[in-house]
């Protein structure tokens, strides 16, 4: 069932996808150019949606979270080439294989790349544990437990940044 879950979830996440144009290789050089919003305006909605979502099902007993821990050393390497592979490809992983899976075929080469980026990391990663992985250990925290403060407040907060960036973004029309 889980399985099914995760299959229905993933093709209304790629519908979504589509139809928010997030695919189009000009929607992605636009946000890597601040030029279009629209993947970040799909971005925070998701994040936004998400976070509701998660603490209303947790708030209610229908889930239990399992938080990760925060490494600061990782998430930084991480996002420095996330962000590189995205700006070298044009494509997010999520958006590569929504883009393969609209017919776009030259998405292949980026998808195949991530595959070794990932086997590359694989193979690294003993080194990686005790090294830059470890670096900045805070552990299983959040937000509201870092602040000491109710999840919902924080969630309220981000949601009134997220409306004013929509705002903004309206404002100058990206």
């Amino acid at each position: 069932m889980e399985l099914f879950l995760g299959v229905c979830t993933g093709i209304l996440f790629g519908f979504l996808l589509q139809k928010g144009q997030v695919l189009r290789f000009e929607k992605q050089v636009g946000f890597l150019r601040l030029k279009d919003m629209t993947i970040i305006k799909f971005m925070l909605s998701a994040v936004l949606v998400g976070m509701v979502g998660i603490y209303l099902f947790k708030d209610l007993g229908i889930i239990s979270l399992k938080i990760k821990a925060t490494h600061i050393g990782a998430q930084t390497l991480g996002g420095l080439l996330f962000g590189i592979g995205w700006a070298i490809f044009g494509y997010c992983p999520g958006t590569a294989i929504g883009a393969l899976g609209e017919g776009r075929w030259h998405v292949l080469w980026g998808v195949v790349g991530m595959l070794a980026g990932a086997a590359a990391y694989a193979e690294a990663y003993p080194f990686l544990k005790t090294t830059v992985l470890s670096w900045g250990s805070y552990g299983k925290i959040t937000f509201a437990e870092l602040l000491h403060v109710n999840h919902w407040l924080i969630i309220t907060v981000f949601a009134f940044i997220i409306t004013g960036l929509f705002w903004l973004f309206e404002k100058k029309r990206i």
